[in-house]
């Protein structure tokens, strides 16, 4: 054999080699990557192939499936009962677009490639187990009571039992449909139009839209106060000029109303009245560092709220002057919060102090019902304050149902307290604020007990008359109603 011929077959024999690394490594280290690739048509054949696990509300499917055109190679698409109603807590399993919301979240579950569902057979077979279901804590009462009061507002509410973390509502307008995103073959018209849209249908207010919370964050300044020890009770005497200087300025802040008793007021006039002066200059004499302290207590900052969908962080900032402070103690500057957090301040406070974990699922489930996970039963309990302290606040939240800021959330029947707000929205204040309100009710005959949290972001009213009372109370009340209606 000459030199060239042997040159060419020990090339040749490397590419041979060469190939056989390549189709090796493909089939055993990017195979698997391959197949979980979002584009692959196969992944969604398969999944699609039968009907998905459902998602249940008080015992009832509010999910489905339905056969598709004989046409598609898809075979099965997913079907919502009540969808507009129930798309902040369902999300949408598509065809076309990855599944969000509980629909994300269980997925392998609800298409039955859980390894928690597979049987001994499954396992020795490679088969696909049976799809599982999920078992929400959500109240169809309550759930319908905030989308109808909502209305055409723009805006969320969340309503949780404070003596078991389990949510009862969550609810997002404008909502959308998720049915309208199932079909391949309609999806994408849909989608087009979702996104365009100016009010953002496809944003969980609810969960993962942070806003201003203004007033409202009044609670957690007057818990810090109070656990503190810079003031010993809800009714003694604070040291608060009206108006009040912002530290290092020469910028007056004032009161929404310049009648109201706010010079020198207690904790309890304070929040009856909504005094600014006297909650900004609490935070600046607390201090930012405590402030934020009791913030993250109550869950603000907390980047990994899981319930189980992941809420956005509710956020109290850092590194600021006294000035900034000051309104940090109103609910302005850059503190946020979504529906779910002032929810969850009510919560603790309502509870005596301490704050259950919350969550939107019961448990999870096979085809046959068995419990594969129960949430229920794997709850956290946190003391946030005193339960001293917390009676303090109830005693003050409830004297702004009754005699101040709240009273279009009074209930007969119920003990009902709560806090009002209206956070500035704009550049100088220049768009429709955001109106808030959040509030515990306890029925005075069997005890049962809701926290509740909502906000307008936008209405039809005129600018004059949008405040929390006016606007984000009624829903509130609704909500409460439904939930303790015995």
């Amino acid at each position: 054999m000459n030199k060239t011929i042997r040159r060419t077959s020990v090339f040749v024999l490397l590419l041979v080699l060469a190939l056989l690394v390549r189709a090796t490594w493909v089939q055993f280290y990017d195979g698997q990557a391959l197949a979980d690739d979002k584009d692959n048509r196969r992944n969604a054949i398969e999944t699609y192939a039968d009907p998905l696990g459902n998602i249940i509300v008080a015992g009832n499917a509010i999910t489905g499936s339905t056969r598709t055109e004989s046409s598609s190679d898809l075979a099965y698409k997913r079907t919502y009962t009540d969808g507009k109603l129930y798309a902040a807590v369902t999300g949408y399993a598509s065809q076309s677009y990855a599944p969000t919301q509980l629909e994300g979240i269980y997925a392998d579950l609800l298409d039955g490639t859980d390894s928690g569902l597979k049987t001994a057979m499954d396992t020795v077979t490679g088969e696909r187990a049976a799809p599982g279901n999920v078992v929400t804590t959500i109240d169809p009462a309550v759930q319908k009571a905030a989308y109808a009061a909502l209305g055409d507002k723009k805006g969320a509410a969340v309503a949780l039992d404070p003596t078991t973390g389990k949510i009862l509502a969550v609810v997002s307008t404008p909502s959308y449909d998720p049915s309208s995103l199932t079909d391949a073959n309609t999806a994408a018209t849909a989608w087009k139009k979702l996104n365009a849209d100016a009010d953002k249908p496809l944003t969980n207010r609810a969960l993962r839209q942070p806003l201003p919370p203004g007033s409202t964050f009044k609670l957690v300044v007057a818990a810090a106060a109070l656990e503190d020890g810079l003031y010993s009770s809800v009714d003694e005497k604070t040291t608060s000029p009206s108006p009040y200087t912002l530290p290092g300025t020469v910028t007056p802040l004032k009161n929404e109303s310049s009648s109201a008793p706010c010079t020198n007021a207690s904790i309890r006039v304070a929040l009856q009245y909504s005094c600014n002066t006297v909650f900004a200059k609490m935070a600046v004499d607390l201090g930012q560092d405590k402030v934020r302290a009791m913030a993250e207590k109550f869950g603000f900052n907390d980047d990994k709220l899981d319930i189980p969908v992941r809420a956005y962080p509710s956020v109290y900032p850092s590194n600021m002057n006294k000035s900034s402070t000051a309104l940090t103690g109103i609910g302005q500057y850059d503190v946020t919060a979504t529906p779910l957090q002032m929810a969850m301040v009510s919560a603790a406070i309502a509870n005596n102090g301490k704050l259950v974990s919350p969550h939107m699922v019961s448990e999870t489930t096979d085809s046959g019902g068995d419990v594969v996970h129960n949430y229920d039963d794997s709850t956290t309990t946190k003391e946030i304050v005193s339960s001293h302290t917390a009676q303090q606040l109830q005693s003050a939240m409830q004297t702004v149902i009754t005699e101040g800021t709240g009273t279009n959330a009074r209930i007969a029947g119920v003990t009902v307290g709560g806090k009002t707000g209206t956070a500035q929205h704009g550049e100088n204040n220049d768009q429709s604020p955001y109106a808030w309100f959040t509030s515990y009710g306890k029925s005075d005959s069997t005890g049962k007990e809701v926290a509740v949290a909502v906000v307008v972001e936008q209405s039809d009213a005129a600018r004059s008359e949008i405040s929390g009372n006016g606007l984000a109370a009624p829903v509130a009340k609704a909500m409460m109603k439904a939930a303790l209606k015995s």
